[in-house]
């Protein structure tokens, strides 16, 4: 039980500072006048929360080491997509209704991980072993579901008459989610039992680290869920500084989007890209395949759902500049996974793309 404490000793950190919130929340919030108490509130609860979706991530990785591939990735992406949906429903349950913040997040998510993560790994990889190898068939099934799902979830409210604006009709929202939670099923169905082998490459099987981890599955299972709890109450009080810049000084309101976005995105980049680098780019893959995948499916049904029970706007068609940006890291992605080998090129252009998205969040 000490080795415990002292190994999860942030978990105090962030109760006691749920606590502080809880306490002495509206205190806290009260005022953002002094930019340097804003910019101290802010980066306070963006590192805890930070530092516990890292440690969700941890023990979804110990918890993916004692059940193996394809299950161990598996566990890791439903643990931060998990965390995902929760942030935004807490944040979009917050004062005044954003209609924007779940397309944003969900924008912010694919670009950071198809285009950012995807070429970090692929750089980092490239540079150190010239050329990798992953399982060609487990990409193409990834991307035979992600491609649909992205544009039908955030192209297509773009074009619809039968409701004004990005939106969708509610029989349109029913035949949406209920085609997500079929294709991710079915998704899941392939990648856990007929065709397990896609997503494994036989060359890493061996090579793949083991760490020698102690507990159980138990154990990291509740720790994972305690975590988890701080992360969906810190981000609800993360809403009113970010409300207050985005309001207030005027920033680009995709900057709320953005910032879960990171959030959610930073653990499965760091493990992305460690993976590439140790030449294990299967793993990378199915981790931002993954994310990827999961965050569309389940992540687009559940803001539908939390939207119509509670009457908020939903907003899911992106528009101008980064309608055009998402296409193209579609296409770019079909085109990079491909051939079942990348090189450093490829990460460069998808780098790129990721700076371009940048740029246009405050130059649209």
């Amino acid at each position: 039980m000490l080795a415990i404490i002292r190994e999860e000793r942030f978990l105090g950190a962030a109760m006691a500072t749920s606590l502080v919130f809880l306490l002495f929340g509206n205190r806290l919030h009260s005022d953002y006048s002094n930019p340097f108490y804003l910019a101290l509130v802010l980066a306070w609860l963006f590192f805890v929360i930070l530092g516990s979706v890292l440690a969700v991530v941890r023990h979804a990785d110990h918890l993916a080491e004692k059940l193996g591939e394809p299950y161990g990735t598996l566990v890791l992406t439903l643990a931060v997509t998990a965390v995902e949906a929760m942030s935004i429903s807490a944040v979009m349950l917050h004062g005044a209704n954003n209609p924007t913040l779940v397309r944003d997040t969900l924008m912010g998510v694919i670009v950071i991980v198809l285009n950012g993560m995807v070429g970090l790994s692929l750089l980092a990889g490239g540079w150190r072993h010239r050329e990798q190898q992953y399982n060609l068939q487990g990409a193409n099934a990834y991307l035979c579901v992600i491609i649909p799902l992205a544009v039908l979830g955030l192209v297509l409210p773009n074009t619809t008459q039968t409701t004004a604006g990005p939106t969708l009709s509610g029989a349109q929202e029913i035949f949406l989610s209920i085609m997500s939670i079929c294709l991710y099923g079915a998704f899941l169905a392939i990648q856990a039992g007929r065709h397990r082998g896609f997503f494994v490459l036989e060359a890493e099987g061996s090579s793949l680290p083991h760490h020698a981890e102690g507990g159980s599955l138990l154990k990291h299972g509740l720790l994972l869920a305690a975590y988890m709890l701080p992360v969906v109450f810190l981000a609800e009080h993360l809403a009113p500084p970010t409300d207050y810049v985005i309001e207030t000084l005027k920033a680009p309101v995709a900057l709320g989007g953005l910032a879960i976005a990171v959030l959610v995105a930073t653990p499965e980049a760091i493990g992305a890209t460690k993976a590439a680098f140790n030449n294990h780019l299967q793993r990378a893959v199915n981790i931002f395949l993954g994310s990827v995948l999961a965050t569309i499916g389940l992540t687009i049904p559940a803001m539908l759902l939390i939207g119509r029970l509670t009457g908020h706007t939903i907003f899911l068609g992106v528009e101008h500049g980064n309608q055009v940006l998402l296409l193209l890291t579609l296409f770019l992605s079909a085109i990079t996974f491909t051939s079942g080998r990348t090189n450093i090129l490829q990460g460069l252009v998808h780098v790129l793309l990721f700076l371009a998205y940048i740029l246009l969040i405050f130059e649209a």
